[in-house]
């Protein structure tokens, strides 16, 4: 992210927040509507599998994160932790992000294409996991016919 595009998020937003290493930005199943853009640092994007965290992504100056809390009243679906100590700044409702891509198209650009990534690997584990369950079922089935046959 270039200075013009900091510039244009903070005059916009005016939300700047400070994370120290291993301190939780989201937390998963809590309910928040806010965006966030890493100024600096490293965040790690967990999820919760029974106890047990899962890393899913690791993001960097840059990247963004929360977009989906915008546009949906729903509690994360997971967890941001700064891994060493972060600056963030937020950006709190739909308008503001409007107004923040217009001004910033080369972002705007950059959101597409990340969401448009992290869509593809959503679809491929769907895929996946769907196949699996109708794999799942044509073997229950058959079992069944063999038991219906007997």
């Amino acid at each position: 992210m270039g200075k013009a595009q900091k510039r244009g998020l903070m005059a916009s937003s005016k939300h700047i927040r400070y994370f120290q290493k291993g301190e939780r930005i989201i937390r998963e199943g809590h309910q928040e509507q806010k965006m966030y853009i890493i100024l600096e640092g490293n965040v790690a994007i967990t999820l919760d599998a029974g106890g047990d965290e899962i890393e899913v992504a690791k993001l960097k100056k840059g990247d963004f994160f929360g977009e989906i809390s915008l546009f949906e009243k729903i509690p994360r679906s997971a967890t941001a932790t700064a891994q060493d100590n972060v600056k963030v700044v937020f950006i709190e409702n739909e308008d503001q992000l409007k107004e923040f891509l217009l001004k910033n198209p080369s972002f705007a650009a950059k959101m597409v294409h990340i969401l448009a990534k992290r869509l593809a690997k959503t679809d491929k584990i769907l895929i996946e996991e769907f196949r699996e369950k109708n794999k799942l079922q044509a073997m229950k089935d058959m079992s069944g016919l063999h038991y219906f046959l007997d």
